[in-house]
């Protein structure tokens, strides 16, 4: 878990760093951060999902994913309960200001969703190395004081989520190796790529994609895997 401790640590530094510096920032120089933020994440997103499409043996599952969370998220109203909470202090009424909730659901996605984020705590478990954990809490600090300077403090509530993340990861790989495939790690992938894509649409005012909504899309691939393996465990 020390690679995850600190990895989380380091998101929590830049963030604190990068809102302190914010202060400092004109305006204009902080609306250039966020719109090179906003291409940043459409890059990462289209990266992600070129790169781990051919690897899919299930090129149905991303759209049901997809479809399914966006559906669970719009009942549950993740977007509009958000929104509520997090920006209910926002001073201001200019609609091209940052959103905190929009800064939160961006920085979870790059957080969490990536090779490293995902791979990293399984080779701690088995291994006991936090190579790519390291690695991550180098990026993750980068990104964090980015993020920070454009959204400002409270981007630090996304280390705890990152915390938990790593840490299922690591205690399931701990308990059942077998539990986290590659085609695990792919479906995954395919779908953060997409919601990262998504973050960046709405950064970018391109589109509103909501994408709080669709983030329970992340656990029907983990929901499709485990019936999987109960359904042929019964077969066979």
């Amino acid at each position: 878990m020390l690679g995850t401790i600190v990895n989380t640590s380091t998101i929590v530094l830049g963030s604190l760093i990068g809102a302190t510096l914010k202060r400092g920032i004109k305006q204009q120089y902080q609306q250039v951060v966020f719109v090179a933020l906003g291409l940043c994440s459409v890059a990462l997103g289209l990266n992600a999902f070129v790169r781990f499409m051919p690897q899919s043996h299930y090129p149905v599952l991303f759209i049901l994913s997809m479809a399914i969370g966006g559906l669970i998220g719009v009942g549950l109203q993740l977007t509009e309960r958000f929104e509520r909470l997090v920006n209910r202090k926002r001073t201001t009424s200019d609609d091209s200001a940052p959103k905190l909730s929009e800064g939160l659901s961006t920085g979870i996605l790059l957080y969490c969703i990536g090779t490293f984020s995902m791979l990293g705590p399984v080779n701690s478990a088995l291994l006991g190395d936090n190579t790519y954990l390291y690695t991550n809490a180098t990026l993750d600090f980068v990104t964090s004081m980015v993020l920070s300077a454009t959204y400002g403090y409270g981007m630090v509530l996304a280390a705890p989520v990152l915390f938990c993340w790593q840490s299922a990861f690591y205690l399931t790989a701990k308990f059942s190796a077998a539990a986290i495939s590659d085609d695990l790690i792919t479906e995954l992938s395919l779908v953060g790529g997409l919601l990262i894509l998504a973050s960046g649409l709405t950064i970018l005012k391109v589109k509103d994609c909501k994408t709080l909504n669709l983030l329970p899309a992340l656990f029907i691939p983990v929901v499709f895997f485990i019936f999987r393996a109960v359904f042929l465990k019964i077969i066979f």
